[in-house]
């Protein structure tokens, strides 16, 4: 998934790639994906979209969004996975989007569980790439521990933190995915209630939550999740599907993998006490 270092790093390794590419054609789906959202009926982004022109490619939170000329952009978020391809590649034979530059070099776009591909004109109405835009996230001078106190003031006080920190969109970005290394290093179980975390365990989770995202992001993303050329990020995730098999690097306990919230979770009992 999509999540703040993905974001940051797709789009500096597209900006570097795609200014300056002109749009040939739009190639609709191969494979269909019943969960695959667009902006409307995907068959009108080839008129939309043919001819603009790629003037730069920014990152904000879960999304990546690319401006072209003419007031144009095409975005993407969550599952959707954003791989360029030289002129000399073939078309890859399932895809939910592709789009063919003058070059003959392509983006093919595709969604694992679920995913964005909105195409649009000027402005686009969605509450959550609005959020995208005007929200907060860690890695902002302006994200300090006042504005992260009073994230918890305006909270109902029996949410978790993972419900607190990870929905309703209160940090764009911040999602299950990093999540997991944040609540391990501060030493916080997934499912504690934000009641019962005091004013030291606060300041603790916002230093861990603000070194991590940054460590995620200038090591070019997760391990767990591939960049613009297919490539796995740098940061090697502590907690993860890759390694909850492992013991705990800390005190050789077991983890444990859980469904929570609309995701699995991954801790340590031992390290990280409910």
């Amino acid at each position: 998934m999509i999540e703040i270092p993905e974001s940051i790093t797709l789009a500096r390794q597209a900006q570097s790639i795609l200014a300056g590419k002109v749009i040939a054609n739009v190639y609709q789906a191969t494979s269909p994906h019943k969960f695959t959202w667009y902006n409307g009926d995907p068959i009108h982004y080839a008129k939309l979209l043919a001819g603009r022109q790629i003037e730069s490619v920014v990152g904000h939170n879960e999304f990546v969004t690319m401006h072209c000329d003419s007031d144009v952009h095409i975005s993407i978020a969550y599952g959707t996975n954003m791989n360029y391809y030289p002129p000399s590649q073939k078309h890859p034979a399932k895809h939910q989007l592709l789009i063919e530059f003058d070059d003959k070099s392509f983006l093919a776009f595709t969604v694992s569980m679920y995913g964005a591909i909105y195409a649009f004109e000027k402005d686009l109405d969605n509450p959550y790439y609005q959020g995208s835009l005007t929200k907060l996230i860690p890695l902002d001078d302006a994200f300090d521990e006042a504005y992260f106190q009073q994230l918890f003031a305006n909270a109902k006080q029996n949410l978790s933190i993972k419900a607190l920190l990870a929905t309703e969109q209160r940090i764009p970005g911040l999602g299950n995915g990093v999540l997991q290394d944040i609540l391990f290093l501060a030493g916080l179980n997934p499912k504690r209630k934000i009641a019962t975390i005091d004013d030291m365990q606060r300041g603790d989770l916002f230093h861990c939550l603000r070194h991590t995202l940054r460590s995620m992001t200038d090591k070019g993303g997760r391990d767990t999740e591939k960049d613009f050329y297919g490539n796995k990020g740098g940061y090697k995730c502590i907690l993860s599907k890759n390694t909850y098999k492992e013991p705990c690097p800390n005190c050789g306990d077991e983890i444990i993998k859980e469904a929570y919230l609309g995701g699995s979770v991954y801790y340590c009992p031992s390290c990280q006490p409910l």
